[in-house]
């Protein structure tokens, strides 16, 4: 029996979609901004309601058509329409946009908002160049000196990479095999988050967060606030200068993406030199498919390195296998966590056990 292909109409729906993306983009992070879902997460509320607590001045009709418009997107529920309308949180919004939940990730959208969307708008300039399009063109000098100078904008950057990683690190701490792990240490541990889910769920392994002297006192106000001062220990480290601890695992979250490649293989041989026998490092990012056509997120995230950094870049799973072959680890392994991330596992001188 003869079949014959369906025939695809031509149609410019998805180049219109993604070509105006930003309307959605800055729609959703408009609302983190007013912080609509944290109010609404205490129950629906009228239109007029919601505009007069956030003493907006736009037209009655234009702030329907915001509040419609997540709707639309699925942010929002709606029962009645205009005027009679009740609008509350849909699922998602209401666990991660919530701000009074541990489950919150909008600080990484208020960092899109403040800083990254406007530097995306230099994304032709940097592809010219090949240089940072953030702060730094604006002479400000270099990004992490920057941030790191400034208590309030540092405290901004660690919250903007606590949303982006917390699902990532819960995933892990809750799935990966910690058999053998009696002591990690997270380098670059920023607010701890992953000390504090590892020593959540995993209550023999002892936990170090590892990063600069700047970052030490908002790490540890973290830890205090979750009842864990007895199982994690915060350290001073420079990355660049220091060795690393000593420790069966070794975890670097959202490190090595920010780097050239003599910089990560670096890390990577610091993390062996470091490691016991049969010790393990890991690596969590947005790890692009080897073929490079599935992780768009991936691929958009080496490009923010760009605009940030200049040099660093996001890398595939042989990319990884790779650096770590040439450092001396022997085996590698991944495993899936949430939305594009991954966690890449190297294992020092192990052989293939069915760990994970």
């Amino acid at each position: 029996m003869e079949t014959t292909e369906k025939q695809v109409a031509p149609s410019p729906e998805k180049i219109l979609q993604i070509g105006t993306g930003f309307f959605a983009t800055k729609t959703l992070l408009a609302a983190v901004e007013f912080e609509i879902f944290t109010k609404l997460a205490q129950g629906g509320m009228s239109a007029s309601q919601l505009k007069s607590d956030l003493g907006l001045n736009c037209s009655d009709r234009h702030f329907f058509d915001f509040l419609d418009t997540l709707t639309s997107l699925g942010f929002l529920n709606r029962d009645g329409l205009l005027d009679s309308a009740i609008y509350s949180n849909s699922m998602d919004p209401d666990i991660f946009l919530d701000k009074n939940k541990p489950s919150y990730i909008g600080g990484i959208l208020t960092m899109a908002n403040h800083r990254l969307y406007k530097y995306w708008g230099n994304l032709e300039d940097g592809l010219r160049t090949g240089e940072p399009q953030n702060e730094t063109k604006e002479g400000k000098g270099d990004l992490f000196k920057e941030l790191y100078a400034d208590e309030a904008r540092l405290e901004e950057f660690i919250g903007a990479m606590t949303g982006v990683q917390v699902g990532n690190f819960m995933a892990f701490a809750k799935t990966f095999n910690f058999t053998g792990v009696n002591s990690m240490v997270d380098i670059g541990g920023s607010g701890a988050t992953m000390c504090m889910m590892v020593a959540q769920n995993q209550p023999t392994v002892k936990c170090i967060s590892a990063d600069l002297p700047q970052v030490k006192p908002i790490a540890q106000r973290n830890i205090d606030r979750a009842g864990l001062t007895d199982r994690i220990e915060t350290i001073n480290l420079d990355f660049f200068e220091d060795d690393f601890p000593t420790v069966d695992l070794i975890v670097l979250g959202n490190v090595l993406h920010d780097w050239d490649e003599d910089t990560k293989k670096m890390l990577i041989k610091k993390a062996y030199d470091a490691l016991p026998e049969g010790g393990r490092l890991v690596a969590i990012e947005n790890v692009i498919d080897n073929d490079r056509r599935q992780n768009t997120f991936g691929m958009m995230m080496s490009l923010n390195m760009l605009i940030e950094l200049g040099t660093g870049f996001d890398y595939t799973f042989n990319d990884f296998n790779g650096w770590i072959t040439e450092a001396g680890f022997t085996k590698m392994d991944s495993m899936p966590l949430t939305g594009p991330a991954s966690a890449v596992i190297a294992y020092k001188h192990i052989e293939d056990n069915g760990q994970n």
